[in-house]
C-alpha cells in the first residue's frame, strides 16, 4: 500500500488541487479495508506503469476522469483480527486524520532495512537458482550420458540387425539358386531318362506283338515285366518333369472338352488292382456327368495319385471317390472326394506330406513303394487347373482328400477333344513322306507308325543332304527333328523355307524334350510341334492338318496357319 502511494505521489506531485484522503472502511464483502483516495485537476495522468503495478499489488483500483476532475482510488483488505473491533477502527481512523509525527531519519532507516532485507532475500533466491542450475546441468549429463550410451547400442543394434539381413539375404539367395539348381537337375535327368525308357517300352511291345517272332512262357513274362516296369519308371520320369515345370511356372494347362465319365471308367479300370485283397475301389458311374472343360491329363494324374495313395495304405474296408457339383462365386465348381478307411495321418504330419520326397513315418512304409511325390505333384496340378486340394485325416480313422476345380477352366483356350488322340478308322496314308532324324533307334522304333501313314518314307539321317533329296524327289509331308549336328533342325526349317520348291511342304517338328520349351520364334513354317514320347499316327495325321479316318491319299492343306 506504502509502495503504490508513494508511486502515485510522485507521478501527481504539483498537479492542480491534489489532495490525498486516507480512512479505514468496509470494502467489498463488508470487509475492512484501508483506502486512500486521490483527486486531482489538470492534464497529468499517473504512469500506465504504476497503474499496473496498483492493480497487481492491491485489492482495490479504481481511475475516473471527467471535466470536474480526475480520481484515483486504491485500496488494501486489512489482515482478519478479532482486536481489530469497531472502536480500534475509530481510533486508527483518528491517527490518519491527525498531525502526524513524520521523522525523514527514521524513514530512511526503515527504508534501509527494508532494502537490506529485500538486498539478503534476493542473495538467498540468487544463491538457491543457482544450486537448482548445478542441479540441473548434473541432470543433464546424466541423461546425455544416458542418451549416448543409448544411441550407442542402437546404432551396434541396428549393425546386428543390417549384418543379420544381409545373411539373410544371402541365405535366401542359395536357397533359391539351390531350388533353380534341383528343378534344373530334374528337368536334365528327365530328360536324358526318357530317351532310353522309351526306347525300352517300345522294344518290349514290338517283341510282345502278335507279328513278332515267337516266344517261351516264360520269355513273355519276362518281357511283360520288363514293358510294366518301364512304363512305371516312364511315368515317374514324367512326374520328375511335371514337378520341375511346375516350380519353374513353365507347366501350362490345355484345356478340352472332357468326358468324365469315361476318365473315371479308365482310372476303375487302372487302379482296380493295386487294391489289397478286401478292399473295395467304389468309383462312380455317372450316367449324366457334368460338362467339364479341362487339362484331362492333369486331372487323370491328380485322382490317380489321390486314389493311389488311398489304396497303398488301406488294408480293409473301401476307398470311395465321390462327384459333387456346386455353384459358387457365379461359377460352375466340380468337387471330387476320396474318403478311405486306411491307418490315417497324424496331425503334426499332414502338411508335410505335400513336401516332395516326404513320406509319414512308420512301420506301416516298410515294404510300401513310393518316392514322395504324389500328392505334393497332386496339389500343384490343381493349382494349375484354377483349385485347390485340401486333406483331412485322423490315426486308425481314415484319409478324406477334396479336390475342388472350376467346370470351365478357360473358355478361349478350349479345343476339340478329338484333337488330342485322334479318331479310330479306316488308314489314310501320304503318298510319300520324308523323316529327318539322327536318332536311328527312334527310326527303327517308329518305322512301323512310318509305314501306316505313306506308301514310301524316306529316312535322312544326314541334315545336310535334305535339301537335295527334297528337291529331287518333293514329299507330300516333312517330320524334323530339332536337335541334331548342324545344321540343326531350326537352321533346316530356315532353310526349306526359303526355298520356293519346299516352303508349301508341310512340316512337322519331332522334339524329346517338351514341346513347350521350344523356340516357337524360329520354326518359320513349321505346322506344329510334337513330343516323341507316344507319338502315334493319329497324332501325326492331326499335325498335318488329315482326318485320320479318310481313306486314300488326300493332299496335305498347305495353305493352313502353322499351330503354335
Amino acid at each position: 500500500m506504502v509502495t503504490v502511494l508513494s508511486e502515485v505521489a510522485r507521478d501527481l506531485l504539483g498537479s492542480p488541487e491534489f489532495r490525498v484522503l486516507l480512512r479505514a472502511a468496509p470494502g467489498p464483502r463488508q470487509a475492512p479495508h484501508l483506502l486512500a483516495r486521490f483527486t486531482w485537476s489538470g492534464e497529468r495522468r499517473p504512469d500506465a506503469s504504476t497503474l499496473r503495478a496498483a492493480e497487481r499489488l492491491l485489492d482495490q483500483c479504481t481511475y475516473t476522469t471527467s471535466e470536474e476532475g480526475n480520481t484515483l482510488t486504491v485500496g488494501q483488505r486489512l489482515p482478519s483480527s478479532e482486536d481489530l473491533t469497531r472502536e480500534r477502527l475509530d481510533r486508527i481512523r483518528e491517527q490518519l486524520n491527525g498531525p502526524a509525527e513524520f521523522s525523514m531519519t527514521e524513514e530512511l532507516r526503515s527504508q534501509n532495512r527494508q532494502l537490506l532485507q529485500a538486498l539478503e532475500e534476493s542473495r538467498a533466491q540468487k544463491e538457491e537458482l543457482q544450486r537448482l542450475n548445478a542441479e540441473l546441468e548434473e541432470t543433464n549429463k546424466g541423461v546425455v550420458a544416458l542418451y549416448s550410451e543409448l544411441s550407442a547400442e542402437l546404432e551396434e543394434t541396428n549393425t546386428g540387425v543390417v549384418a543379420l539381413y544381409a545373411e539373410l539375404e544371402d541365405k535366401s539367395r542359395q536357397l533359391r539358386l539351390a531350388s533353380e539348381a534341383k528343378t534344373r537337375f530334374w528337368a536334365n535327368v528327365s530328360h536324358e531318362l526318357r530317351a532310353p525308357v522309351n526306347s525300352v517300352i517300345a522294344l518290349a511291345r514290338l517283341l510282345l506283338a502278335p507279328d513278332a517272332d515267337p516266344t517261351t512262357e516264360e520269355q513273355r513274362q519276362q518281357l511283360s515285366l520288363i514293358a510294366s516296369s518301364g512304363s512305371t519308371l516312364l511315368a515317374l520320369v514324367e512326374e520328375l518333369l511335371d514337378v520341375a515345370k511346375a516350380e519353374s511356372g513353365r507347366l501350362e494347362p490345355s484345356a478340352v472338352d472332357t468326358d468324365l465319365r469315361t476318365m473315371l471308367h479308365q482310372l476303375r479300370g487302372t487302379l482296380g488292382g493295386m487294391a489289397h485283397e478286401g478292399v473295395r475301389l467304389d468309383i462312380p458311374d455317372l450316367t449324366d456327368p457334368p460338362c467339364l472343360v479341362t487339362d484331362d491329363v492333369m486331372l487323370t494324374r491328380v485322382l490317380r495319385n489321390v486314389l493311389s495313395n488311398g489304396l497303398k495304405f488301406t488294408t480293409s474296408g473301401e476307398v470311395r471317390l465321390t462327384v459333387e457339383r456346386e455353384e459358387r462365386d457365379g461359377g460352375s465348381w466340380l468337387a471330387f472326394t476320396t474318403t478311405d478307411t486306411g491307418i490315417g495321418i497324424p496331425l503334426d504330419q499332414q502338411e508335410q506330406v505335400f513336401e516332395e520326397f516326404y513320406q509319414v513315418r512308420g512301420t506301416h512304409q516298410r515294404g510300401q513303394s513310393g518316392t514322395g511325390l504324389g500328392l505334393p505333384y497332386a496339389r500343384k496340378l490343381t493349382a494349375i487347373l484354377g483349385g485347390t486340394l485340401t486333406l483331412s485325416s485322423a490315426p486308425s480313422e481314415g484319409t478324406v482328400v477334396r479336390v475342388e476345380i472350376p467346370a470351365r477352366l478357360d473358355a478361349q483356350s478350349v479345343e476339340p477333344a478329338g484333337r488330342q488322340d485322334g479318331t479310330a478308322g479306316s488308314p489314310a496314308p501320304l503318298g510319300s513322306l520324308l523323316v529327318v532324324d539322327d536318332d536311328a533307334t527312334f527310326l527303327d522304333l517308329l518305322r512301323p507308325t512310318l509305314a501306316s501313314l505313306a506308301d514310301d518314307v524316306t529316312e535322312v539321317t544326314e541334315s545336310s543332304r535334305v535339301l537335295d533329296v527334297v528337291r529331287g524327289s518333293p514329299p507330300d509331308a516333312i517330320l524334323v527333328d530339332l536337335v541334331m549336328p548342324p545344321p540343326d533342325g531350326y537352321a533346316l526349317l530356315t532353310a526349306l523355307a526359303r526355298d520356293p520348291l519346299t516352303a508349301r511342304v508341310p512340316v512337322v517338328v519331332l522334339t524329346s524334350s517338351d514341346p513347350s520349351e521350344v523356340d516357337r520364334t524360329r520354326l518359320t513354317h513349321a505346322r506344329s510341334v510334337l513330343s516323341k514320347t507316344h507319338l502315334t499316327r493319329e497324332r501325326i495325321l492331326l499335325a498335318l492338318g488329315l482326318d485320320p479316318s479318310s481313306a486314300g491319299h488326300p493332299a496335305p492343306v498347305t495353305d493352313a496357319a502353322p499351330e503354335r
